[in-house]
């Protein structure tokens, strides 16, 4: 019931390599096209050391939730141990003492050894089941904690839906609009401004909007999943769309035809930069589906510190370069549309369509997939233990209370920078920042009495001491305090 969407990994092993590449594509997405205008808004240097900070707050978390993934492995494998035991004392009740003195050899193992089909030794702790966020919350958290982590994943999700609804439409109404005439680079236009005859921006927003919800949204009525070759398809238009967009920048800037002024520092654009961030980074929901398949999970940390330093650098790179190559004020939402306008930037029509129009591609396969794991989260958070949905609630009230919402925020603002922003701060910190600290807090405590205290967990978070995980909780508070804060301060001066 959570998303994997973005993955395509079964229950095949995997090389570590793979697995940084696979990671490196779950975290880099459509977070990274708002990026460059928060950069912009917030200055350069409250930028590098807001992510710098943000990212290293990500990479924390991650570890919490792969040290609570070893810890569920473990405690599963003691259930099922135990479980073992009973029936074996139950049969030995038809032994002779004899017999029960020539079985004495396993009561001297560990309570936890398990042996693989090949014989091998399995640690306590190893990672060999898929162990999803929802299952850790139910063997972890109770009631109220398990029922509070779902509300906050279908919060994710519905935001998540409204940003790709938005942002599709978007696209299409600045290709559709005509903004290729390569005079069009160095003018912000309105939403009141016509679009072809009679028709505004925004109206032709509404039309491709509507054409959206008529083509994608039936599938919510359905079981979708994502195959493997449209994943690969779909990951290399989104890296040739970002390598190109970084090298016609560098090659503007290289020019001296750069127009960016960046300012150093704006405070009033960090809230909205926090949310960007937050939501770029987001990859905890999706870390089981991700590490599991891992053949060698020895150098697991190793694979994660790569692959943040490498994203933060990334990020870094693609935001710079936009905030120097076009001036501030002209930068869009969504970062691609600053080079289908623009033919000092890009003067080759066909691949100015194809920056303008990939996102409509790489979104598209990804909405029905995202819809359906929020279906499944509404019908796991109302479930009841032997219970079963009437046929008109399980395909059709379910499935409408998916798509409806998000499809009316977008309907009511195609504002992606604020979408983005707001669904990072308030749902995306929950998931990023507060479930992994409390999942690892208390599957900590749940192993005690199982193991003792002399166990070591051997995918332990390097943050092993209490006060990161306490740290993280009250950083989250303090964030969604702040930016709270600034919505209302921002809105009483309307």
């Amino acid at each position: 019931d959570i998303p994997e969407h973005s993955l395509g990994l079964t229950s095949c092993s995997v090389s570590l390599q793979v697995g940084l590449v696979y990671m490196f594509n779950l975290i880099v997405g459509t977070g990274a096209l708002t990026m460059p205008k928060a950069f912009a808004q917030a200055g350069w240097a409250v930028s590098l050391a807001l992510i710098s900070f943000l990212a290293f707050m990500s990479y924390m978390t991650t570890t919490f939730v792969i040290e609570a993934m070893a810890a569920a492995n473990a405690q599963l494998r003691w259930k099922r141990r135990e479980q073992e035991e009973v029936q074996d004392s139950d049969s030995t009740s038809d032994y002779s003492d004899d017999d029960v003195r020539g079985r004495s050899e396993p009561e001297t193992k560990p309570i936890l050894s398990v042996q693989r089909t090949g014989g091998g030794h399995v640690d306590h702790f190893d990672i060999v089941e898929r162990v999803e966020m929802g299952q850790m919350a139910s063997m972890f958290f109770n009631k109220v904690g398990v029922n509070m982590f779902y509300i906050c994943m279908v919060v994710y999700l519905y935001g998540d839906l409204a940003i790709y609804a938005a942002a599709v439409p978007i696209s299409l109404m600045e290709v559709a609009c005509g903004n290729h005439s390569c005079s069009a680079g160095s003018v912000k236009y309105d939403d009141t401004d016509l679009c072809w005859g009679p028709v505004t921006r925004k109206d032709a927003y509404k039309v491709f909007l509507s054409i959206f919800t008529v083509m994608l949204g039936p599938f919510v009525f359905f079981d979708a999943q994502k195959t493997k070759y449209l994943q690969i398809l779909t990951s290399l238009m989104r890296w040739i769309a970002f390598t190109m967009m970084i090298i016609l920048a560098l090659i503007r800037i290289g020019k001296d035809r750069g127009e960016g002024r960046p300012r150093m520092a704006q405070i009033s654009g960090v809230p909205n930069l926090f949310g960007v961030c937050v939501y770029s980074f987001m990859c905890q929901h999706s870390l089981p589906s991700l590490v599991t398949p891992i053949s060698d999970k020895r150098r697991v940390g190793t694979l994660v510190v790569c692959d943040y330093v490498l994203i933060l650098g990334f990020y870094g790179l693609l935001s710079f370069t936009a905030i120097f190559c076009f001036d501030s004020s002209l930068l869009h939402d969504m970062y691609t549309l600053n080079f289908t306008d623009n033919c000092d930037v890009l003067d080759i029509p066909a691949l100015r369509y194809f920056l303008g129009l990939f996102p409509v591609f790489t979104i598209s396969t990804n909405f029905p997939i995202i819809a359906v794991t929020l279906r499944n989260n509404w019908k796991t958070l109302f479930h009841r233990d032997g219970g079963t949905y009437p046929w008109v609630v399980d395909r059709i009230v379910f499935p409408l209370i998916t798509l409806v919402p998000p499809i009316i925020v977008a309907f009511c603002t195609h504002n992606l920078e604020s979408l983005v922003g707001i669904t990072g701060a308030y749902a995306g910190t929950g998931i990023q920042y507060v479930i992994p600290a409390l999942l690892v807090y208390y599957g900590r405590r749940h192993l005690v009495p199982m193991l003792g205290t002399d166990e070591v967990n051997k995918h332990r978070s390097p943050f092993r001491h209490t006060f990161w995980v306490w740290f993280v909780v009250v950083w989250a508070t303090f964030c969604l305090m702040f930016v709270t804060a600034n919505i209302i301060l921002e809105d009483t001066k309307k």
